[in-house]
């Protein structure tokens, strides 16, 4: 059930599951293939590196930096107002999420700024967002 007040959410199929299981814990997980060790994300079916079936859950420390970035200044759904950053996380283990930078304003996000996971609470479902890894918010 949506309405203009529920913010679009994602759809956890069987691949899935597990990470948005692991997020409602508090818990940010990635996958890790059992051949080559890859740790990536989204979950999938096999290694993007080796094509190994083999893999297993494997939680990461939740710390990185943005990647890149996308400062929206306009609203295109009525429950996300503008301004909000879309970002591209680079884990420290090194997979990467798109997400969002919150915790500071929007126009002190950089690219390389140090970030951490923040878990939140949307309508039945934990999203991890990021804040700045420094308490002043910005870059280190």
């Amino acid at each position: 059930m949506s309405d203009d007040t529920t913010p679009p959410l994602p759809n956890p199929d069987v691949l899935t599951q597990p990470f948005w299981e692991a997020c409602r814990e508090r818990r940010l997980q990635v996958s890790a293939c059992e051949e080559c060790n890859h740790l990536f994300l989204p979950p999938g079916p096999c290694c993007p590196r080796c094509w190994s079936t083999r893999q297993t859950p494997r939680v990461v420390s939740g710390e990185g930096r943005v990647y890149s970035f996308a400062l929206y200044r306009r609203t295109y759904h009525p429950a996300i107002p503008e301004p909000y950053v879309v970002a591209l996380i680079e884990l420290d283990e090194g997979p990467r999420l798109i997400s969002n930078v919150v915790g500071c304003a929007p126009e002190e996000v950089r690219v390389d700024m140090r970030v951490r996971v923040r878990f939140e609470d949307v309508d039945g479902f934990t999203l991890p967002r990021f804040e700045p890894l420094t308490m002043t918010g910005g870059a280190s």
